[in-house]
């Protein structure tokens, strides 16, 4: 039997109508969630809530973030879930590039300078990048250092190729990936298997100039370890779009530490991130009713 048209967006706030409009667009009809056949859920600020919504009816669930962390004790194999994967990769590539260039050339200095400082500063052309991840954010962050004829290292679960990267590395060993990098650019899912996936080792093989990026998750550094390379100048320093905690406690030593560089958690906005996650809505509302393979299913067991 084919899947009815029968679609909840929930919570059912007014802030949350182009998802709405999405799912018309797409060919679905908006009900009560009780007589619905797909849920999309709207609000990642209150994931502990979707369970709540959840019944036998329900087929597909649709989730607003590419990391589903937060919603990993509603998980089931029973039903389709889908994650935006991807689809906000093009805006938080394009702030992962910018958070690697401000640290190599210096901004942690200049930007807090009230006098006129010393040069500083190393390239990113020609550079040696390794990102950890090969999803959406990493294609797109490989596009646009195409130009700037970098050396790119990827680290991933299996070590399968990726084009535009000189070398893929399995996941075992990211410590020797770090080795000699530029920049270390965290761009993957947080999993039981990828938290603190950078700590001590990692760091200490890092070059004293090289920067971390981080646009995946807070809990993929181990915190205490990143203060101790800092404090230690073992690396340049740490750009830092995500925290754990997060949001980061004032007065927390990263904020001020010179070698820091803090945006919260705003690699993609709200105003970046709606139509792109409405055009996904819409996209899988129409694979949903035409019996086809969603985008950005969601491996249960996997987590991501």
């Amino acid at each position: 039997m084919a899947p009815s048209n029968r679609v909840a967006v929930e919570p059912a706030s007014g802030r949350f109508e182009a998802l709405r409009d999405a799912v018309v667009a797409g060919g679905g009809s908006i009900v009560d969630v009780a007589d619905a056949e797909a849920l999309v859920w709207a609000d990642p600020s209150r994931a502990a809530e979707l369970t709540a919504h959840l019944h036998d009816g329900i087929g597909w669930v649709s989730l607003p973030f590419a990391g589903i962390e937060n919603y990993a004790t509603s998980l089931d194999t029973r039903r389709v879930w889908t994650a935006a994967k991807g689809v906000y990769a093009r805006p938080v590539a394009e702030h992962a590039l910018m958070l690697a260039m401000a640290g190599l050339r210096g901004m942690s200095t200049f930007g807090r300078a009230s006098t006129w400082s010393a040069p500083e500063g190393h390239n990113l052309v020609d550079g040696r990048i390794t990102i950890f991840g090969a999803g959406g954010i990493t294609t797109e962050l490989i596009g646009l250092l195409a130009g700037f004829g970098c050396e790119i290292t990827i680290v991933r679960r299996r070590p399968d190729p990726v084009p535009g990267a000189a070398r893929v590395v399995a996941f075992d060993d990211r410590v020797e990936a770090c080795a000699g990098a530029d920049a270390v650019v965290l761009a993957l899912a947080l999993t039981p298997e990828t938290r603190h996936c950078i700590g001590a080792a990692e760091l200490d093989a890092m070059p004293d100039h090289a920067w971390l990026v981080n646009v995946g998750r807070g809990g993929h550094v181990d915190q205490q370890a990143l203060l101790g390379a800092l404090d230690g100048a073992s690396i340049g320093g740490a750009a830092l779009d995500v925290t754990d905690p997060e949001p980061l406690p004032v007065g927390h030593p990263l904020w001020s530490h010179p070698r820091v560089l803090i945006t919260p958690h705003i690699a993609n906005t709200p105003e970046m991130g709606v139509p792109l996650h409405a055009a996904h809505v819409r996209r899988n509302t129409m694979r949903w009713l035409a019996g086809d393979e969603l985008e950005g299913v969601v491996d249960a067991d996997l987590g991501y």
